[in-house]
């Protein structure tokens, strides 16, 4: 089931997201400043064949890009969410490791994910689901029922070895319309262990997360928000990193520690450097939570309302 209010309704509320003059004024400072923008990055390719692909996490391991696809409504629970595999040296190669329904395998409406070890983590409306990366076997499933999550979105390991997962505190009905019966938090999971981190409309709908190693943080994607925010250990409150677009969704932090995050406001990617948020890549509507291949720096962009995965050249 796919119902076209469903989308409507991410794009009203990225639309929600308007940017403020901060960005501009730090853009107009760099320019002033004689920094030059960086270059975007040139598109290498595509992968079709997916159905509402939403979140892409890149093994360097196993070099693949394993694909969530939800396949229907993100809060519906109809057991037929999959998650593929795309081969990072030839991209036109898909195979499937996990099928809803299939041997075994618990999936409704995957999303964000995570690699730990031989574990691929899979946050799946209120549950955390993990499974061996390399045969697609079931190996856990952690629910989050008990502290009411409503729609865990994505995954990220912590430095401490724990799983961190956002929860945006929305739902959609049957429909595709949306409310917010839930409450915005990020979870940590410790072994299989359940606490909260931080809660809150300060998080504002928060979605993507990422470690931040060099600065010891985490940078959070809010998709209700016009700003990239971060978050130490111990804080219980965001704090702003910069303001943008809003409508955030995935965000990756590169080895040079540059940022990447998308915006469904704008249909972009963008970079965040030297104080400065621009578009890396531009014209890319519905842009998911990417991914980014380490060893070649390319970047994979999940098409959620287009059935597809598209790959960029980082510069």
């Amino acid at each position: 089931m796919k119902p076209i209010s469903f989308f409507s309704a991410l794009a009203v509320l990225a639309a929600c997201a308007k940017p403020d003059s901060t960005a501009d004024s730090t853009n107009r400072a760099e320019s002033a400043a004689g920094t030059a923008a960086p270059a975007t990055a040139a598109r290498i390719g595509e992968t079709g064949d997916m159905n509402v692909p939403e979140s892409v996490r890149y093994d360097a391991d196993l070099d693949v890009f394993f694909v969530s696809n939800i396949n229907g409504n993100p809060s519906q629970r109809d057991g037929n969410g999959f998650i593929t595999v795309i081969r990072a040296d030839s991209t036109n190669v898909v195979s499937h490791l996990v099928d809803g329904g299939q041997k075994g395998a618990k999936l409704d409406a995957p999303k964000g994910m995570a690699v730990v070890a031989d574990t691929l983590w899979v946050a799946d409306i209120d549950a955390v689901r993990g499974f061996n990366k390399r045969t697609g076997a079931a190996v856990a499933t952690i629910s989050l029922k008990a502290q009411k999550a409503t729609f865990l979105n994505d995954v990220a390991a912590g430095p401490d070895g724990a799983i961190y997962v956002t929860d945006t505190g929305v739902a959609f009905d049957a429909t595709g319309a949306m409310t917010h019966p839930g409450v915005n938090r990020i979870f940590k999971i410790a072994g299989r262990t359940v606490s909260e981190v931080a809660s809150g409309d300060s998080l504002g709908n928060p979605n993507g997360i990422a470690w931040d190693a060099a600065n010891a943080r985490w940078v959070l994607a809010p998709f209700g928000g016009n700003d990239v925010q971060t978050l130490k250990a111990g804080d219980k409150t965001p704090t702003k990193l910069i303001t943008g677009p809003g409508g955030y969704d995935g965000v990756e932090v590169l080895g040079d520690g540059r940022i990447l995050v998308t915006s469904w406001t704008d249909s972009a990617v963008h970079v965040i450097q030297n104080g400065a948020i621009t578009k890396l890549v531009p014209n890319v509507a519905a842009p998911a939570d990417i991914g980014v291949d380490t060893k070649r720096n390319v970047l994979a962009i999940p098409r959620f309302n287009d059935k597809k995965v598209e790959f960029f050249k980082i510069p």
